[in-house]
């Protein structure tokens, strides 16, 4: 298969392309959701010893879930400095360490949607968190021991990948 032609067909809060698909001697039509790079951090309090997560309202299941800190990349900027950004915004913590986990697309049929998962141990809290008032977010932060933590039932993937990466690396 190869694309042969891309064009933006929705440029809103979100973009979506439509691309021709050649298939040997068939022209595919295929729409694709390309939202951008996003980050996403699965935060550990290293003096409180505890897990902290996000819970928010999301567009795609029409409900509130609860997840790992994430946020969009913004244009050239490298996944690292967007992670550092989102923590705080969400959580309001400066990042001691951080380690990236995993790079995932996490629905390669139609979304061209890349995240770069990272592991962050913070200890230090500098901001308020709950996300920003200009981005219209209301972020709940939530804190978790790591038996509670693995005792959720999780739903988002992201999050459930670093919960996984978490549970096998100890």
């Amino acid at each position: 298969m190869q694309i042969i032609d891309r064009r933006r067909v929705f440029d809103g809060h979100y973009k979506v392309n439509q691309l021709i698909v050649q298939d040997g001697d068939a022209q595919l039509k295929r729409e694709q959701f390309a939202p951008g790079k996003a980050v996403a951090a699965l935060v550990y309090d290293t003096i409180r010893q505890v897990y902290v997560l996000t819970r928010q309202f999301r567009i795609g299941p029409e409900a509130e879930i609860l997840e790992i800190a994430a946020g969009m990349i913004d244009g050239d900027e490298a996944p690292e400095t967007a992670v550092r950004r989102e923590i705080h915004e969400e959580l309001g913590y400066e990042i001691d360490k951080l380690e990236e986990i995993v790079q995932i697309w996490p629905s390669p049929g139609t979304s061209a949607e890349v995240i770069t998962v990272f592991y962050a141990e913070v200890s230090r809290k500098t901001g308020a968190g709950g996300g920003l008032a200009e981005e219209n977010e209301k972020i709940e932060m939530l804190d978790f021991s790591r038996e509670a933590l693995l005792a959720e039932p999780l739903r988002d993937a992201k999050t459930l990948i670093a919960v996984q990466w978490a549970r096998l690396r100890e």
